[in-house]
């Protein structure tokens, strides 16, 4: 009599093999040979990208949206019918266009970034994006490096308090605009020389800066009554923290009266605190904990910028 369960095994030399049986229509293949089934993640591109896009910062989901409904709007496809040269295509528009080779770069990173989710996620059979060459942009961050003077002008002549210790933390600590924003009282401690803040920073990494005197007393001087969860810099008329536009705002006004004529953005306040740090000796590895850098090599590239040695200086004419 036939039986429906799997035929018997028979051990040949350790090595355990199935006898096939033509006549058993319910053979139980070997377990090398089963398929394992995924799950679908998604029904279409609009859940795909929620999904892509849960987790990252704020900042970072306003961004990667906008690049990416910038990308559809462009091919008028559903990514499952995107190609390689609908992607060649878009970057040849980008670059013909009025963005520079970093915007460029940034806006084809993101929906790389997305069709290769997707195809790691198994919504896409393969990664068409991996080809895709990426424009080098040009390095211009000495571009965007303020000299110590023109830091400390645009910092004498803001009248406001409030915002002269913005322009102050921004250049002593180093931190990021959005970092600034999201101080509360409770994340600053007092220490023996000064104080220190904990920060929150990108990536969801936690590091701690240390506030020298005489700025800390400063900070805790301009302190009113409240609660350790209030933010630190608050608008005039609210409790609220202010918005990283606020922060530009201030920052473009104060460059402006100092007589700095360029588009200074609070970013510039931290290439210069890296550029100045390093040119007096600070260790890399010290400047990139303190700024929150995940890779060393983004910390050395301050090292270019204003550079002790060059074979120029060894030519005459």
């Amino acid at each position: 009599m036939m039986s429906d369960s799997c035929p018997k095994k028979r051990k040949i030399n350790h090595v355990i093999l199935h006898s096939p049986n033509p006549l058993t229509q319910d053979s139980c293949p070997p377990q090398s040979q089963q398929v394992r089934v995924i799950p679908k993640q998604a029904d279409n591109d609009q859940e795909l990208i929620k999904i892509w896009l849960h987790g990252k910062s704020q900042h970072t989901q306003r961004y990667y949206k906008s690049d990416t409904d910038r990308f559809f709007k462009f091919v008028n496809k559903p990514l499952g019918q995107i190609i390689l040269t609908d992607l060649q295509s878009y970057s040849d528009s980008l670059s013909s266009g009025d963005l520079t080779d970093g915007s460029v770069r940034r806006v084809l990173s993101s929906v790389k970034s997305l069709i290769s989710f997707a195809h790691k996620l198994g919504y896409l059979p393969f990664d068409i994006s991996r080809p895709l060459m990426l424009p080098t942009p040009k390095d211009t961050l000495a571009e965007r490096i303020l000299s110590e003077q023109e830091v400390k002008r645009i910092i004498s002549v803001e009248s406001h308090p409030r915002n002269m210790l913005i322009l102050k933390t921004l250049f002593i600590t180093g931190i990021r605009v959005s970092e600034l924003c999201s101080l509360c009282w409770k994340d600053l401690k007092e220490r023996s020389d000064g104080g220190q803040v904990t920060i929150y920073g990108k990536g969801s990494k936690t590091r701690v800066v240390l506030i020298p005197e005489p700025l800390w007393s400063e900070l805790l001087s301009y302190r009113n009554v409240g609660s350790d969860d209030t933010a630190v810099f608050r608008g005039r008329k609210n409790s609220k923290k202010l918005h990283p536009t606020t922060i530009l705002r201030i920052v473009r006004k104060a460059s402006k009266k100092a007589g700095v004529k360029k588009p200074v953005s609070p970013h510039w306040f931290r290439h210069c605190h890296s550029s100045i740090a390093i040119e007096r000796k600070a260790p890399l590895h010290v400047v990139q904990a303190s700024l929150g850098h995940s890779s060393i090599q983004t910390t050395s590239r301050y090292l270019h910028v204003k550079p002790d040695d060059c074979s120029s200086k060894y030519l005459e004419l």
